[in-house]
């Protein structure tokens, strides 16, 4: 019986190579058409929106913090593919129960680079795996040697994810990992996980740039024009959250969208 250890540190053990496989990640789900799953994955979630064809031909099972157990069950799937912290433990555990569930933790890219090497060698898409893995570097090494980039200025960068209350990112997740890798200081890296911030703080940062996400809160014009008054010297964007909190095949695209998203900040072109 094939065993695997998990990002977690359990064993996962397997029958068979998985041919019903339910994903309960956004980013891994896309992994896995990447991989060339189509027929094996059953099952995603309402969130998994990539690719379009598996968000309107897959089932669906729920949210990633609400799965729908029932289906779930009604599936029958010989692996489950979650994430310690976008799924909720308790359902997780319960799943594990009756199920092999493989659990990603992923803080960083080395991390995102296992997750991907493992699932390719469970689901015998190794070669296809390690594509990626050299595309994602690939990219991410023309990122660091490109000259173009420019230095972040003294004050730093603030991402929100969250509105009312306004909520950012620490040094301790994968976000931030993102935002080192594209040469961008986060001003709230002394902080763990995802703090919650008043104006009052960003202004005694002296925050530079303030990058508002499109997920999981979804930050739109009429949050730029009611925080610019507030923070008139801070240049403010909205950026695509999938290229800074997805870790898995949509890294590939990361590299070029952070160079073009620094430069237009470097430039004062701030839409």
């Amino acid at each position: 019986m094939p065993a695997f250890t998990d990002q977690t540190g359990r064993t996962v053990f397997l029958k068979s190579t998985p041919h019903r496989i339910i994903s309960l990640v956004p980013s891994q789900t896309e992994l896995l058409f990447d991989l060339g799953l189509d027929e094996q994955v059953v099952g995603i979630t309402k969130f998994c929106v990539h690719p379009p064809a598996w968000f309107y031909t897959k089932k669906r099972t729920g949210g990633t913090k609400k799965l729908n157990i029932d289906i779930i069950h009604q599936l029958q799937p010989d692996l489950i593919i979650a994430n310690k912290e976008e799924n909720a433990k308790e359902q997780v555990e319960e799943l594990a129960s009756r199920y092999p569930v493989w659990i990603s933790d992923v803080s960083n890219l080395a991390d995102a680079y296992e997750m991907i090497n493992q699932i390719g060698w469970i689901t015998e898409k190794a070669n296809e795996a390690k594509e990626i893995i050299e595309s994602i570097k690939k990219e991410f090494s023309r990122l660091r040697n490109a000259h173009s980039l420019p230095v972040g200025g003294a004050g730093g960068i603030c991402y929100l994810i969250w509105n009312d209350p306004y909520m950012t990112i620490g040094g301790d997740t994968f976000i931030n990992s993102m935002l080192e890798a594209a040469g961008l200081e986060n001003a709230f890296k002394n902080q763990t996980r995802y703090p919650e911030i008043t104006i009052e703080e960003l202004k005694s940062k002296y925050i530079e740039t303030l990058l508002l996400s499109s997920e999981p809160f979804h930050f739109k014009q009429k949050h730029i024009d009611q925080l610019q008054p507030l923070l008139p010297h801070v240049k403010i964007a909205l950026v695509d959250g999938e290229m800074f909190s997805w870790y898995g095949s949509r890294l590939q695209y990361a590299p070029r969208y952070f160079e073009k998203l620094i430069n237009t900040i470097g430039n004062r072109q701030i839409q």
